[in-house]
């Protein structure tokens, strides 16, 4: 269980892409997909480094993620204007996930 950050997850509306970029977006391994799901990693939970990249990409209110030092919330906050970007390589050519 972690001990400063717990990670939230209702990805009942998540398409297939969709949580397979939640898993590649993440720095640190917190995510993963298990039987059509995203799951949180518990043993990778309190690695997160805060960045914020995956509320930037899971719908609104379908990920929180809780400081529990100080019982901050923060909500995702929708899909980001570059999600695209995400499977890009530097020609701007998408890349198999």
């Amino acid at each position: 269980m972690a001990t400063f950050i717990e990670i939230n997850v209702d990805d009942g509306e998540y398409t297939e892409e969709l949580r397979k970029k939640l898993v590649a977006v993440c720095p640190v391994d917190i995510f993963a997909v298990e039987n059509t799901r995203v799951k949180v990693r518990p043993e990778q939970e309190d690695e997160c480094i805060l960045c914020e990249a995956c509320l930037d990409l899971a719908p609104v209110r379908t990920l929180q993620i809780r400081k529990t030092y100080s019982n901050e919330c923060l909500m995702a906050r929708g899909e980001g204007p570059n999600i695209e970007s995400l499977d890009s390589d530097s020609n701007g050519e998408s890349e198999p996930l």
